[in-house]
Formats: structure tokens, C-alpha cells, sequence
């Protein structure tokens, strides 16, 4: 542990960390849903939702990063009381991680592959049928999406492959400089666009019909679960770089910066893309259609739609791949931290592992695409998305709180004396009752109605038996954060 790595800066643990939380969710969702729930008034429950929800599991990721000097693998086993079996729900993380890059490196290779288009001038001219059936072309090739991926899969671990201050650190500084740069004259270029104010109206105009209209309801939901998933908080992307951060600062305020970076870029991507929309009557949507079938054919309309098109799936380059190298930095120190090895052996071995489980991802929309896990018109990615997503996600948050306050696990006391070392903002004493009673709650909230929300169109009799799975997976984690060590806990206050 006293030879560990730490970050050479401040400003590369917070870019390092802001790359992780800045992703494709930024872009093909948070635009379209800020702009259908009311504009700034679903801002202003974003962020709410943010302070309230986001930043207190974001402290206690870093806070059990910093505390342990040890990644998730084996993070609660240093912090644990002895007698305790919390250890045993770092699989959560391990798990998490691989699945999510299962199907990310091929959507980051999507990205890249659209650059490249754009910049060779192979998108230039089509008419809308033919960009689209640029994206289902692509789909139906495995041999195109298997080489865009595992490019994105080179190119990452070898940054990974230099270490913290020499790779992860230093590459992600500069993507995640040129992501701000390139976002900025989007943007800029966004806004003098014909009838772009009616778009910025739409997207910022506080619209409290909106609201109404689709459901108080529903629009405070939809805040709450947007806060929740777009800062990847849950599966130890973020409790990686606590354990390479420094002592000189205290949590809260490093997290407050992340937040702040991460909703930047989501603001940002909106100024890109709602302006756009409106400016050739184009209905703004999300999703991948969004960034692969509408923007494609809005950059052949505009002028200079080439140069455009290609700052724009280069900035998207660097979304994906800054999350990309963030999570293989977790799966490589998980490993170096379980078994031992060396850096060198852990990039190869765990190389070798996501290039192969990338496969069934890639293969789900083409040989596999009969294959359809989840309902009618899924695919091995919704499967993969939905368990990462839909659960490890949630769960791994609950975990996270729950190991930081109760008494049978790291406790309140110590978590709170390790977020507030260093100078800085201090996590207050008193949020305590908050984060054990009412924050677990909401997550929970969101775990089930996530669940509801995904399988209800598919009738009564499907949803309740994912609603029972859900419902087993909850009573695992409780199980275990509520008895763990209670026998040891109860003969220890005997002795004493």
C-alpha cells in the first residue's frame, strides 16, 4: 500500500473522475428529457436531485477509495469489522464493470467509426433513407463493429498500461480538455444558427405546463433517476480514483466539482443539439437514432456539415473513451489488488478477457439477433445494459451507503472522519439519519420503480416476476448489511 500510485494533481483527479461520470447518457438523453419535462424547471430538480441523491454516494466512493488505498476488490475487506461479510458484495463491482464494458467498448467504437466517416466525407450528400441505412449496415456487419471495438479497446488499456500518472492521468487531461473545447464551439456554432432561439426556449424557458402535462410525477421521477445514473456511481468507478487521491482535501468539495463538470457537459450537449433541431425542424429525440440517424442528417444540411459532423463524433470519441479507460482502470487495479500481479500481467489477462466478452454484444445485432432475452426487439446489449443499468448500478449505491453508516460496517464515524481530512468543505454530522433511513429508501425507489417502468408494456403476469427477482436481489443486500457481524457486535458489548 505505501507504494501505491496517487494522481500527480488535483485537476487530474477531477478530470479523471468528470471522464468517468461523462458519458453517452449525457448527450442521447439528458437534452431530450430536460426539453419534454419543462426546460429549466426539470434543471432546477436535476440538480436538487444531484446534491441530494448524487453527491452523498459519490463521497462514499471516494471516501472507501481513500480510506482503503485499495480498489473495490478488496476495499471492504480492509475496512470491514472482522466477522463481517460485506466483502462478498464487491462482486457487485466486479461484475458491474466487465458488463458495462461488455457492450460500452462497442458503442465507443460506434463513435469512433462515425468520425471516421465524417472525416473521410463518406456521409457527405446522403439523403435521409441512406443515413440511416448507413447505421443498420453497420449493425448487420460484426467484422466493422468487432474492429471499431477493438480499437477503443487497444487504445484503452494501452493508456491503462502506463499507470495512473503517465496513462490514465495524463491522456485523460488532454481528451478531456479538447471534450470541453470542442463542446464550446458546437455550441457556439449551435447558437447562431437560423431560429436557434426557438430551440434554446425550448431547452432552457422554464415551461411549467410541460411539467403538468406529462405528470408532476413522472418529471420529478424522471430528475431523480437521471441524477442517480449519470454520475456511474455504484460498481467502483469512482472509488478507484479515491484510492489514488491525495489527503491535502476533503471529499465533499473534489465531488461538488465533479457534479458541477459532469451537469457542464450535459448542458452543453443540449446548446449542440436542441438549437440544431429546431433550427431544420427536426423533433428532438434520444437514444442512438438521435446520434446516428438525426445529427448525421442535420450536419449534411448545415454548411460546413463535414467539419461539423466530425467535432462532433470526436468530442463523442472522447465521452466514450474517457468512461472506457476510467472503468478498465478499476477492472486492471481490482485484479492487482486481489491477486497481486503486476500491472503489466493484469492489462493482458483482463485485455484478453473484454476482447472476448465484447463478442456477444457485437453479435446480438447481427447472428445472434433471433436472440432477444429481454422481449420482443431486445438485444444481448439491452440485456447487458439492463443488468448494469437496471440493477449493479442501484444496488452497488445501496451497498455504498449502507457499508458508510451502519455500525456493522466501516461506520459512520470513520467514514466521516476520512471524507473530512485535508482542508476544504466539510460532509456534515448531521446528514447521518439521512443517509441511513431516508437516502437507502429513495434508491430503493428507484431500483423498483426502474423495474416497473421497463417491464409493465410487456403485461401484468411478466412484470411481477421481475418484480419478485428485483424484490430477492433487495433482500440480499439487506440481508447482509442488516446481520453481518450482528453475533460479534452483541458478544462484544457482553465483554465490555
Amino acid at each position: 500500500m505505501a507504494g501505491r500510485e496517487k494522481f500527480a494533481s488535483r485537476l487530474g483527479f477531477i478530470l479523471v473522475s468528470a471522464g468517468c461520470a461523462v458519458g453517452i447518457g449525457n448527450v442521447w438523453k439528458f437534452p431530450y428529457i430536460c426539453g419534454i419535462y419543462g426546460g429549466a424547471a426539470f434543471i432546477v430538480m436535476y440538480l436538487v436531485f444531484l446534491l441530494i441523491l448524487g453527491l452523498p454516494i459519490l463521497v462514499c466512493e471516494f471516501t472507501v477509495g481513500r480510506g482503503s488505498r485499495l480498489g473495490m476488490g478488496k476495499a471492504f475487506e480492509q475496512l470491514e469489522p472482522k466477522g463481517t461479510k460485506w466483502h462478498h458484495l464487491k462482486w457487485i463491482s466486479i461484475l458491474g464493470s466487465f458488463l458495462l464494458m461488455m457492450f460500452y467498448t462497442m458503442v465507443g467504437g460506434w463513435m469512433m467509426y462515425y468520425a471516421y466517416l465524417e472525416i473521410t466525407g463518406k456521409m457527405a450528400g446522403l439523403d435521409n433513407t441512406a443515413v440511416a441505412n448507413v447505421f443498420s449496415d453497420m449493425l448487420s456487419a460484426p467484422e466493422t463493429m468487432g474492429l471499431w471495438a477493438s480499437i477503443a479497446i487497444v487504445i484503452s488499456f494501452g493508456i491503462c498500461a502506463f499507470g495512473v500518472k503517465n496513462g490514465v492521468e495524463k491522456v485523460t487531461k488532454v481528451m478531456m480538455g479538447f471534450l470541453i473545447v470542442l463542446m464550446m464551439a458546437l455550441a457556439v456554432h449551435s447558437f447562431i444558427l437560423p431560429n436557434a432561439s426557438e430551440g434554446i426556449k425550448f431547452y432552457l424557458v422554464p415551461d411549467f405546463k410541460s411539467v403538468v402535462q406529462n405528470g408532476l410525477g413522472t418529471a420529478v421521477f424522471a430528475a431523480m433517476s437521471h441524477a442517480f445514473f449519470t454520475l456511474s456511481i455504484g460498481i467502483g468507478a469512482m472509488e478507484i480514483f479515491g484510492s489514488y487521491l491525495d489527503r491535502k482535501k476533503k471529499i465533499t468539495g473534489e465531488a461538488i466539482n465533479i457534479i458541477l463538470l459532469d451537469t457542464f457537459v450535459a448542458l452543453m450537449a443540449g446548446f449542440i443539439i436542441i438549437p440544431a433541431c429546431f433550427s431544420f425542424g427536426v423533433e428532438p429525440n434520444s437514444g442512438p437514432s438521435l446520434l446516428f440517424i438525426t445529427l448525421p442528417n442535420l450536419f449534411n444540411n448545415m454548411a460546413g456539415g463535414r467539419i461539423w459532423g466530425a467535432m462532433f463524433f470526436i468530442f463523442m470519441s472522447f465521452a466514450a473513451l474517457s468512461t472506457i479507460v476510467a472503468v478498465f482502470e478499476n477492472i486492471i487495479a481490482m485484479f492487482m489488488d486481489m491477486n497481486g500481479w503486476s500491472r503489466k500481467k493484469s492489462v493482458a489477462v483482463n485485455f484478453v478477457l473484454i476482447t472476448v466478452l465484447s463478442a456477444p454484444a457485437i453479435l446480438g445485432f447481427n447472428l445472434l439477433s433471433k436472440f432477444q432475452p429481454l422481449g420482443s426487439g431486445t438485444s444481448v446489449m439491452d440485456l447487458e445494459d439492463f443488468l448494469v443499468s437496471y440493477n449493479l448500478l442501484p444496488l452497488g449505491s445501496l451497498v455504498f451507503v449502507l457499508f458508510c453508516v451502519r455500525k456493522n460496517g466501516w461506520g459512520f464515524e470513520n467514514f466521516l472522519k476520512e471524507a473530512n481530512k485535508g482542508s476544504g468543505m466539510e460532509f456534515p454530522k448531521w446528514i447521518r439519519v439521512y443517509m441511513q433511513y431516508i437516502l437507502p429508501v429513495i434508491v430503493t425507489v428507484i431500483y423498483l420503480k426502474g423495474y416497473y417502468d421497463y417491464f409493465i408494456p410487456q403485461g401484468k403476469a411478466v412484470t411481477a416476476g421481475w418484480m419478485c427477482f428485483a424484490a430477492l436481489l433487495l433482500l440480499l443486500i439487506f440481508g447482509i448489511s442488516l446481520f453481518t457481524g450482528r453475533k460479534k457486535i452483541h458478544s462484544d458489548k457482553k465483554e465490555v
